[in-house]
């Protein structure tokens, strides 16, 4: 290895280690497209059944304070492949639960491990703040499995997959991210805020819709139009779902509960949704966006409220696709964060022409 590579990569490696990953907004682009091309190649050796030891009897504390079927699977599942061992902690099992304070986990956590990653997502003004005081203590990278202000692996995995459907050039796609109707519970903020604050930083034109009562953080909103102004890229809002729908490349139709609701009161969430149930993603609306339009959603979606079977079953849906690239991007993210040495990837192939 030449002098000049040893040094980038010593520099590479001073960019990643042991760096919190808690919002999209802190990272850099570069440093996302590192990340994508790091997941990239995750991708490619887990297909072609490649090791990739890359954390060697590495342990991972995984904090639970909500749910989770695709977020817990991916860390665990990938932690394993990446040759590590990940916990996994809910609250009512720790003595988060009788008042422990995020200086005295991450304190002990981090000496007992390499990783802590939290998800605390329910709670505006809660989560995000939290992983932020158990990063101040933690001698180890926390990774935000999804709080209150970003879902920033979901994110992640979501670009992702629109490159490999779209081609790496995303320059004027359009992207609809619209508020849809969901009766099973109050769902987080966090994903739309996610989107609308990391695509226009990669030449996508973002279009929110939302009854009013369902609007975001204003930090997030700012973040968006402050992206969008600084990559000559369009952010706007819209009042309703036809309104983003129409000539858009993606739609990515999903709920989410009232700001000012959410913490005290997610019943009352639910009970002003009932005026909208007419915002959902059927083969009708979606007829509005281009013909070959790509239908986008985390999962677990509200089958016959936020979509229906004909379209999340359909040809346009990539789903699937969508929630396995959240094993690739989680890894990423962990690989480079933990890691002692450089993660060598390849490069990602020349982007296909988008059609």
């Amino acid at each position: 290895m030449s002098r000049h590579s040893r040094e980038s990569s010593l520099l590479k490696k001073a960019l990643f280690k042991g760096k919190d990953y808690i919002t999209t907004e802190e990272w850099s682009d570069a440093q996302i497209e590192t990340l994508l091309a790091v997941s990239a190649d995750l991708k490619r050796k887990f297909k072609n059944r490649v090791p990739h030891r890359y954390l060697p009897d590495q342990t991972i504390f995984l904090m639970f304070f909500d749910k989770s079927t695709r977020t817990r699977n991916s860390f665990e599942a990938g932690i394993t492949q990446l040759g590590g061992h990940a916990h996994f902690l809910t609250a009512d099992v720790m003595q988060v639960s009788h008042g422990e304070s995020p200086k005295d986990t991450g304190i002990i956590l981090s000496r007992y491990g390499h990783g802590i990653a939290i998800r605390h997502d329910l709670i505006p003004g809660e989560g995000n703040a939290y992983m932020r005081e158990v990063a101040r203590w933690a001698e180890v990278p926390v990774i935000n499995m999804q709080c209150d202000v970003d879902h920033p692996c979901q994110t992640l995995a979501d670009l992702m997959t629109m490159r490999e459907k779209r081609g790496r050039n995303l320059r004027g796609l359009k992207v609809a991210v619209s508020w849809a109707y969901a009766p099973s519970y109050a769902k987080p903020l966090s994903v739309p805020q996610g989107l609308i604050m990391l695509l226009p930083r990669f030449g996508i034109d973002v279009t929110l819709a939302h009854p009013p009562e369902y609007f975001l953080m204003p930090e997030t909103m700012k973040a968006a139009r402050d992206n969008a102004q600084r990559c000559a890229t369009k952010f706007e809002v819209v009042n309703g779902m036809d309104d983003a729908f129409r000539q858009a490349d993606v739609v990515i139709p999903k709920s989410w509960g009232c700001l000012d609701t959410m913490g005290q009161n997610p019943r009352e969430s639910l009970r002003i949704a009932t005026q909208y149930k007419h915002w959902i993603c059927d083969a009708d609306r979606l007829q509005l966006a281009k013909p070959d339009a790509l239908y986008m959603h985390p999962l677990p979606a509200d089958r016959g409220n936020e979509v229906t079977d004909e379209v999340i079953d359909g040809p346009h849906s990539v789903v699937y696709d969508e929630a396995e690239n959240r094993l690739h991007t989680c890894k990423a993210i962990m690989a480079l964060t933990m890691a002692e040495q450089e993660i060598e990837h390849e490069e990602e192939p020349a982007a296909a022409a988008r059609a």
